[in-house]
């Protein structure tokens, strides 16, 4: 399915399961998301409305999907290598092409993206230098990566015309890992998350470090669940996407 049919079901989906949480009593005290789903910390947060972010994770979808030809760029997953690592092997084997670390997800899970070439020669980097896996990520374009800049550039306007309000709550952006308590400062970063790389294991430490000791997946999944138990093995961690998720969540 195309980026920009899917990013704005997932986030209507993470919607309607928060929405379903908070009248259930479940009420943060921050909020995070994994890139499309810092849209939904947002929404959930009061900093957009759901209508606003529904059309522009929609442009947001065909502005990514516009940016690069299809076949053009590539992702992959390092598994058992630490970032730094991946960021050598990275910059060893770009030769003139780009290829950077798109999603720091957690200890030894790194994803790559760039130019097809380039993803498929840092990979074969990584596993020398001591990778265990160097996986293929079927996407339709090279997400968080320098050849996202011209979607990013597409969409700050969009983003900087809508009516955003300060987060009722701190989130956390994935842009730097810190907590975004401004209009301004989660538009920014919403920007300037397209061509930057997801830093997710720093967002869960530094919620962990801000005292969250709970952490609730809202929306389809439990991905994130999964890299937060790595991330933070002391935390208490639950996903919701349906009836039994919400129920499990409430016994946290």
């Amino acid at each position: 399915m195309p980026t920009e049919n899917t990013q704005p079901a997932i986030l209507a989906m993470s919607t309607a399961v928060a929405r379903l949480a908070v009248s259930r009593g479940l009420t943060p005290s921050f909020a995070a998301g994994h890139s499309l789903g810092e849209y939904s910390a947002h929404v959930a947060a009061g900093t957009l409305s759901f209508a606003d972010a529904l059309r522009t994770v929609r442009r947001r979808g065909r502005y990514m999907q516009e940016a690069v030809p299809v076949g053009v760029g590539a992702m992959a997953a390092i598994l058992g290598l630490d970032a730094d690592k991946v960021a050598q092997a990275c910059a060893d084997a770009a030769d003139g092409e780009i290829v950077t670390p798109a999603n720091l997800n957690a200890p030894g899970q790194v994803v790559i993206a760039g130019h097809a070439g380039a993803v498929a020669r840092a990979g074969e980097r990584a596993k020398a230098l001591g990778a265990k896996r160097a996986i293929p990520l079927a996407v339709s374009a090279p997400f968080h990566c320098p050849l996202m800049k011209p979607a990013e550039m597409r969409l700050a306007p969009d983003l900087r015309a809508l009516a955003a309000n300060d987060p009722s709550v701190p989130v956390v952006a994935n842009v730097d890992a810190e907590p975004k308590r401004t209009a301004a400062g989660a538009i920014d970063a919403l920007i300037r998350q397209v061509s930057s790389p997801v830093r997710w294991e720093d967002v869960v430490r530094r919620l962990a470090g801000d005292g969250a000791t709970t952490f609730i997946e809202l929306g389809p999944g439990s991905v994130l669940a999964g890299l937060i138990r790595k991330i933070d093995r002391g935390a208490a961690v639950a996903s919701v996407e349906d009836e039994a998720g919400l129920e499990a969540a409430l016994k946290l």
